[in-house]
C-alpha cells in the first residue's frame, strides 16, 4: 500500500509510464500467445514506430498550445513531402539537399497558413488544418500526374531501411528527436512559453507572453516534422501513392495523448509519445494477427481514442476545478484585455510550467 501511495503521485507527474507498461504488458501477452516474437521482431515494431513518433512529436507541440488545437493537415503533408521528394531527389545523391530543402521549404509554408488561418484570422484549427489539408491533396494529384517513376536516393533508403548493430537508424533518429525535445520542453524558454500558453492564455498574456508567435511556431514545427517524416516515409516504402499519410492522422493524435500529453494543453511528454507510438502499432500488429479486416482496425483505434480522451477530458475537468478562481484578480485580467501588455497584480494566478 505504501509503494502505491508513492508511485501514484510520480506516475501522475510522469505520464508516458502508463504507454510504457502497455507496451511491456502487450508485448508479452504477444509473446506468449503466438510463441514467435523476439527481439528481432520488436524492432521491426520500432521502425514502424519511430515514423509514427516523428509526426507525433509535431502533433504534440499543436495540442500543448491548448484549446483543442490539433494538426489535421499532417497526412497530406507527408503525402505531398513524399511526391515532392521522389521530383526533386529523381534517385540521386547528388540532389538530396535540394529534396531534403523543399521538403523544409513545404513544411515551413503549410505550417505559415495554418498559423495565419488559426492566429491570424481566428478560425478553429481543426477547421483551419482539414481545410489546408483539402488544398494539399489536390496539389497531390497533380504532383502524381506528373511523376515518371520512382527511384528512391540510396543515401536516403539506407536512413530510412538500414541497421547500425542491429537497431534502425531511423529509431535512432526518432530517439534522438525525442530526446531533443524533451530537453526543449524541461529547460528552455521555448518550452516554458508553451507550457504557460497552454495552461492559461490570459495568465500569458499577463506575462507578456506573445502567445500568438508561440502557437504560430508549434504549427510550423509540426508541418516541418510531417513533411520530413514523408520524405523518409518514401525512401523507406521506395516510392508514394495516394493517402500514404492518412494512417498517420487518427494514429498521431492517439500518440499524443495516450502518451500523456494533456488534450487540453499546458503539459506534453515527449518520451510518452514515442512509447504510445509503439503501443499503437503492437495493438495494429495483434489486430492483424488475430485477422480483423482494415476497416475494423479502424474502429478499434478509434474507439482507443475515444476512451483515451474521455480519462483525458476527465483528468482537465479535475484539474479545473482544483483551481480558485478567486486567485486571479479581474481588474489585471480586464487591464491585459485592453492593451496586451498589462502586468500581473498582486493576487494574480502565477504560471508553473509542467
Amino acid at each position: 500500500m505504501n509503494a502505491f501511495a508513492a508511485f501514484s503521485p510520480w506516475a501522475q507527474k510522469n505520464r508516458w509510464i502508463w504507454s510504457a507498461i502497455g507496451v511491456l504488458l502487450l508485448w508479452l501477452v504477444l509473446s506468449i500467445v503466438t510463441n514467435r516474437f523476439s527481439l528481432s521482431s520488436l524492432s521491426g515494431i520500432v521502425l514502424s514506430a519511430s515514423f509514427l513518433t516523428v509526426v507525433g512529436i509535431g502533433q504534440m507541440f499543436v495540442v500543448t498550445t491548448g484549446r483543442g488545437n490539433i494538426d489535421l493537415s499532417v497526412a497530406s503533408v507527408i503525402t505531398l513531402s513524399a511526391f515532392v521528394a521522389l521530383l526533386t531527389i529523381k534517385g540521386q545523391d547528388a540532389n538530396l539537399a535540394v529534396g531534403v530543402g523543399a521538403a523544409i521549404l513545404l513544411g515551413l509554408a503549410v505550417g505559415a497558413l495554418n498559423a495565419l488561418l488559426v492566429v491570424g484570422l481566428n478560425i478553429p484549427a481543426i477547421i483551419a488544418t482539414l481545410a489546408t489539408g483539402y488544398v494539399l491533396a489536390t496539389a497531390t494529384l497533380l504532383s502524381n500526374r506528373a511523376i515518371s517513376g520512382f527511384a528512391v536516393s540510396p543515401l536516403l533508403k539506407t536512413l530510412a531501411t538500414g541497421r547500425v548493430a542491429g537497431v534502425p537508424i531511423m529509431a535512432v533518429i526518432a530517439i534522438l528527436g525525442v530526446a531533443a525535445t524533451s530537453f526543449v520542453l524541461r529547460y528552455t524558454v521555448y518550452g516554458q512559453l508553451l507550457s504557460a500558453v497552454g495552461q492559461n492564455r490570459a495568465a500569458a498574456r499577463l506575462a507578456a507572453i506573445r502567445n500568438n508567435r508561440v502557437i504560430a511556431s508549434a504549427f510550423i514545427i509540426s508541418s516541418v516534422l510531417a513533411s520530413l517524416n514523408g520524405l523518409l516515409l518514401g525512401a523507406y516504402i521506395g516510392g508514394a501513392f495516394l493517402e500514404m499519410g492518412q494512417p498517420y492522422l487518427l494514429q498521431s493524435i492517439a500518440a499524443v495523448v495516450l502518451g500523456g500529453t494533456l488534450i487540453f494543453g499546458g503539459s506534453a511528454t515527449a518520451l510518452g509519445t514515442l512509447f504510445a507510438s509503439i503501443l499503437l502499432i503492437l495493438i495494429v500488429t495483434t489486430m492483424q494477427i488475430i485477422g480483423l479486416p482494415p476497416g475494423a482496425q479502424d474502429i478499434v483505434q478509434g474507439i482507443v481514442v475515444i476512451f483515451v480522451l474521455a480519462l483525458a477530458g476527465r483528468q482537465v475537468l479535475s484539474r479545473r476545478a482544483a483551481i480558485d478562481p478567486a486567485a486571479i484578480d479581474p481588474a489585471a485580467l480586464e487591464s491585459a484585455a485592453g492593451d496586451g501588455t498589462a502586468k500581473p497584480k498582486a493576487g494574480a494566478a502565477a504560471i508553473r510550467p509542467q
